[in-house]
């Protein structure tokens, strides 16, 4: 039996290392670079996936960074450069050779150069566009014009397409005959005369369809549009709610220009999960790991400078019952608890609403519902732990006002956060203010403020 359960244990473990890169392995890259080994080097990063060399290059500092990029010479992979962080992707660039950097550029998709050139600098993005060929960069430039975070920047310009009029044969006939594919697509797009997409149809339905069968009868069920100027956090959400694959992009006259893919909609849909969870902390989006102190410090700043005033602002509340505190001690030992229950009960209630508006499943048909919901649930867990607070006042303190004052306060805080952490990033998405970057700061200032002012006001009534 302990055995088994050892070996359950070893195989938790591995499951928690599963894609993280082997630390020995890591090891021999870096002692590599220190010999100045490129034959090493090379025979240690070539089974690596482009994924896993970013995650090398953001873990080790700059001076490991680059003497490896330095140390390695030759053709670097541009897949690498799309998957690092934007902080250290410019570090990168201005290290790579400029044949190499070329080279690496030329292999890619248009998403991803335009994923590539949008947030480098001026000079560093010209140098990218001016080793692509005229016409791949007419693309690139093209995507750039949309406004960004639309889905025209999303795009790739690549698109598979066919007549509607044509039938499987045909279709097959054109794709073979074409010496430059996308790396990825999944869907042959049908366009009518005026280049306007009618209907998808899978590889799948295709190749496994005679070739006399046409197009137009196995086109996909399930068929979305979107518009260039699209912001993308919308397109992510039709790919998730729609199941989507792939879906053309169209410009103002409903023209094909472009097609998104699922790979591209969920990387943002994920940054857009990422953002929420920092920006409820406080915490800048655009930091890394790799960040310096002083940039740290800079962006986390203006949150905690926010906090202060509100912390001052509980205090001024403390302050009007200084004379109830003096006089019983107690108040000051039990005061953090109903607001620390306060805040945690806001959090909850604040991170489903916060979470339940990006999803779009929190609407006007079903917000009060919501509200309410929150609010009973606040009342319920009130109630439980007022009465187990009670109990703690009257064992801890000989006296039954004093659990009768807090166990009052507790369901009243409890209430509040529910209320709170629902109504206030409700208000603020309806504003026009992200609910995520503002809500956590006005929860916590409510539920400090009613937390002290009901147990002290309270305290100050029963026991005085």
């Amino acid at each position: 039996m302990a055995e088994e359960l050892q070996d359950i244990e070893e195989t938790a473990e591995r499951d928690d290392d599963a894609y993280v890169l082997d630390r020995q392995a890591v090891a021999r890259i870096i002692y590599a670079v220190d010999i100045g080994d490129q034959a090493m080097l090379w025979a240690e990063l070539e089974p690596l996936h482009p994924a896993d060399i970013a995650d090398l290059l953001e873990q080790i500092n700059a001076f490991d960074r680059r003497r490896l990029i330095e140390l390695y010479g030759h053709e670097f992979d541009g897949d690498v450069l799309t998957e690092l962080d934007e902080s250290i992707r410019e570090e990168v660039i201005s290290i790579l050779r400029p044949e190499v950097l070329a080279e690496a550029v030329r292999e890619l998709e248009s998403d991803d150069v335009v994923d590539l050139v949008e947030d480098l600098e001026e000079g560093q993005a010209a140098a990218i566009l001016d080793v692509l060929e005229d016409s791949d960069r007419t693309l690139v430039e093209q995507s750039l014009t949309y406004p960004e975070y639309s889905a025209g920047r999303l795009m790739q310009r690549e698109v598979v397409m066919a007549p509607e009029h044509w039938n499987v044969g045909e279709a097959i006939d054109f794709i073979r005959n074409q010496e430059e594919l996308p790396d990825q697509f999944y869907h042959v797009t049908l366009v009518d005369p005026r280049l306007k997409p009618v209907g998808n149809v899978t590889l799948g339905k295709l190749m496994s369809s005679r070739r006399e069968v046409m197009l137009s009868s196995i086109v996909e069920d399930t068929f979305h549009t979107i518009p260039v100027a699209q912001d993308e956090g919308d397109v992510a959400y039709a790919f998730n709610q729609y199941h989507l694959i792939s879906a053309p992009v169209v410009d103002e006259d409903e023209r094909l220009v472009g097609v998104i893919t699922i790979d591209d909609a969920m990387a943002v849909l994920d940054d857009e999960h990422e953002e929420d969870i920092l920006r409820l902390a406080g915490v800048s989006e655009e930091g890394s790991l790799s960040d310096r102190v002083i940039d740290t410090t800079k962006r986390r700043f203006p949150w905690l400078a926010v906090n202060l005033v509100t912390a001052i602002f509980a205090s001024l509340v403390i302050a009007q019952f200084e004379a109830a505190i003096a006089q019983i001690v107690a108040l000051a030992v039990l005061m953090p608890i109903v607001a620390s229950m306060g805040g945690n009960a806001g959090t909850q209630s604040l991170t489903v609403a916060v979470r339940a508006i990006a999803t779009k499943d929190l609407t006007g048909s079903n917000v009060w519902r919501f509200i309410r919901r929150e609010v009973l649930v606040g009342l319920v867990n009130g109630v439980i732990f007022a009465v187990v607070m009670g109990i703690v006042g009257v064992l801890w303190f000989g006296g039954p006002e004093l659990g009768y004052v807090i166990g009052a306060a507790m369901v009243i805080n409890m209430v509040m956060a529910g209320l709170a952490g629902t109504v206030i990033p409700v208000m603020l998405e309806r504003i026009g203010i992200d609910p995520a970057l503002a809500s956590g700061a006005f929860v916590t200032t409510v539920t400090d403020v009613v937390g002290f002012f009901a147990f002290l006001g309270l305290a100050a009534m029963v026991l005085l």
